[in-house]
């Protein structure tokens, strides 16, 4: 599979590896230093080029959007068009001054989701830590840590997943972008965002946080 990566720092770098590793093809784009781009393409070897954001989208059958919150509106403008493209974001909502408050009680993925029109969206690998995620891939069977994701199209989800699986993590969806709210920052009490889980635990946790919100609700 070809992947483009939009934003090549520490997860998208991160993953572009793992991914490459994987014998998937990889294009780095989008950084302030070039030559980090560079650098990071010659670091992972022959399945590993760079591009700009636009030639990233336009490589990959799957593309992974990973730049600061505060830069997403510019990059989107860099990304072109995005209709059919299926979108993994592992943006967090943080700004300078921390977590940004979002409006109208949505989720970031949903936030996101409008903004990258046209495209099928997911959102992943944004509860844990790059230098986590590189040392927790490849776990196998019930070592496997769980891979939070949500998405409301068929098509993300099974490349998600398939992402997912293919560098050794258990994919654990909790549902559809309104749903995000569990696995966005910040970490806190109730949430899966910044804890490790087996899948196990990870679907137990979701199971009894589902019920807390459905009663809730009623």
């Amino acid at each position: 599979m070809k992947i483009g990566i939009v934003g090549a720092g520490r997860i998208g770098g991160n993953l572009a590896s793992l991914w490459a590793k994987q014998h998937h093809e990889v294009m780095l784009s989008y950084s302030r230093d070039p030559e980090h781009l560079e650098q990071a393409a010659s670091a992972i070897g022959a399945r590993a080029s760079t591009g700009t954001v636009s030639e990233a989208v336009e490589y990959g059958d799957v593309i992974l959007l990973s730049v600061p919150w505060s830069r997403i509106d510019e990059v989107i403008e860099e990304m072109g068009d995005l209709d059919g493209k299926v979108v993994i974001d592992t943006t967090n909502q943080f700004g300078r001054g921390g977590v940004e408050e979002l409006p109208d009680g949505k989720t970031a993925a949903q936030i996101n989701k409008e903004r990258l029109k046209g495209a099928k969206y997911a959102k992943a690998f944004n509860t844990l830590t790059a230098g986590f995620q590189g040392a927790a891939a490849g776990r196998s069977g019930d070592e496997r840590a769980a891979m939070f994701f949500v998405s409301d199209d068929d098509e993300a989800k099974n490349m998600v997943k398939k992402l997912i699986r293919d560098i050794g993590f258990a994919q654990v969806e909790v549902g559809g972008t309104a749903d995000a709210a569990v696995m966005e920052a910040p970490r806190r009490e109730g949430a899966v965002y910044g804890e490790e889980f087996n899948k196990k635990e990870a679907l137990e946790f979701l199971r009894g946080w589902k019920a807390e919100n459905s009663g809730n609700e009623g």
